[in-house]
């Protein structure tokens, strides 16, 4: 029995009929790569769909392989309003039938209230436009309608207390923002686990993490730090990341005592109890 192969993105759908259209002419990719004016490794990036070409990359692509500017329309379906590191990712949390996120310090994104995004981007980019920072709150909205569904993405979001305590735009914007998550928790839209400071060290005080799991294809997960971010789809990381998820969970309080613990952090921002 073959290996179950996790979710192709359009992306990795674009870089495989590169790879076709490729071996079809008889090049290799060092060929191509002299043709493209680029590095073969670049070329094993675009046909594993880690990156795409630049336009005037694809039309020399086109040009190559005599594909009449396929590649070239192609990529612009193609066009992301996501960092590159992440566009994968987030093309995946729409196929998700399962979404367990952890988060180490920050309210994870597909739950933050406008505000408190605002207050994110501020602080990422000191030298900032008001009109950049409201495309980039709109995007991170948009991104949030996956939840819309009353079903699927299942979701389960384990939070490092760290999250509840980091006052983000000020108390109130912090306060809301909690709220917002205890009562996505209550309404049943989302299963809440709060990881408590008293217990101690846990399985993934090193990084975020994100499991997406898929009803026609493997799970994946993915890590993030500052400017990089790594998809893994190889089944023995994967699994090792499901283990450390799930030995964390176990020392994080129960769904309805960390319901509890949120909205009293709310609290506990706005009355200045901190």
């Amino acid at each position: 029995m073959g290996t179950k192969q996790g979710p192709r993105t359009p992306r990795q759908k674009y870089g495989e009929e590169l790879r076709l259209r490729r071996v079809a002419a008889g090049l290799t990719q060092e060929a191509l790569s002299e043709i493209v004016v680029c590095s073969p490794t670049l070329i094993s990036h675009y046909e594993a769909g880690r990156r795409l070409p630049s336009p005037e990359d694809a039309r020399r692509i086109d040009q190559a392989l005599g594909t009449d500017g396929f590649f070239e329309r192609w990529l612009q379906d193609l066009e992301t309003k996501y960092d590159e590191n992440f566009a994968a990712v987030a093309e995946l949390e729409q196929q998700a039938v399962l979404i367990q996120q952890f988060a180490l310090t920050l309210v994870p994104g597909l739950l933050q209230t406008n505000d408190y995004a605002r207050a994110l981007f501020e602080a990422y980019r000191p030298n900032h436009r008001k009109e950049d920072i409201d495309k980039e709150v709109v995007i991170r909205t948009e991104r949030a309608r996956v939840l819309d569904g009353p079903l699927n993405p299942v979701l389960w979001t384990l939070l490092d207390e760290a999250v509840l305590r980091r006052r983000v735009g000020g108390p109130q914007v912090m306060a809301t923002q909690l709220r917002k998550i205890a009562d996505l928790a209550e309404a049943g839209r989302l299963r809440l686990h709060v990881l408590p400071f008293e217990a101690g060290a846990h399985s993934l005080q090193q990084s975020l993490l994100t499991l997406m799991s898929f009803s026609d294809s493997a799970p994946v997960a993915y890590v993030e730090a500052f400017q990089t971010g790594n998809l893994m789809d190889d089944p023995r990381l994967v699994a090792f990341s499901r283990t450390a998820y799930d030995l964390a969970l176990g020392d994080a309080l129960s769904h309805q005592e960390s319901v509890a613990r949120v909205r009293a952090a709310a609290e506990e921002h706005v009355h200045g109890h901190q």
